[in-house]
């Protein structure tokens, strides 16, 4: 089997995806948790199916996220090749440049695939000056 390529690692770090559409928000101090528990994708190098959780928890700032566009973003990794890692850190870049929350978490959770597990974690905090990857 050929070698990884920068081709390889930057797939779908960049597609285009569906619009992340949010709705204003009038409360404070409070978390949301959203779990999606049939995230599908393709690994670039194979073009094998990849499947797991993505369960993304932020606390709102000024907005919150309309969840049927949620919904039509993540649906949208299905054909996407893209590696675990470059999707849970795309997830939270697109998340915090939709809401800006106060913070944000997107973990991933992915099925074994030849005995091994993995779980990925991406973290976003106004408060840490932290910031999600950026593009490229």
């Amino acid at each position: 089997m050929p070698d990884y390529t920068a081709k390889h690692a930057r797939a779908g770090i960049d597609a285009k995806l569906p619009e992340l559409e949010t709705w204003p928000n009038h409360l404070s101090g409070y978390e949301i948790t959203i779990r999606f528990p049939e995230y599908t994708s393709v690994c670039p190098k194979t073009g094998l199916p990849d499947y797991g959780a993505i369960t993304i928890a932020y606390q709102p700032n000024k907005h919150c996220l309309e969840l049927k566009a949620l919904k039509m973003y993540l649906l949208a990794y299905r054909n996407l090749g893209i590696f675990y890692e470059n999707a849970v850190n795309r997830m939270l870049r697109d998340i915090v440049a939709a809401v800006r929350p106060v913070w944000c978490r997107v973990s991933g959770e992915f099925t074994p695939r030849g005995g091994l597990t993995t779980t990925i974690e991406a973290r976003w905090s106004r408060q840490r000056g932290h910031r999600p990857a950026t593009k490229g």
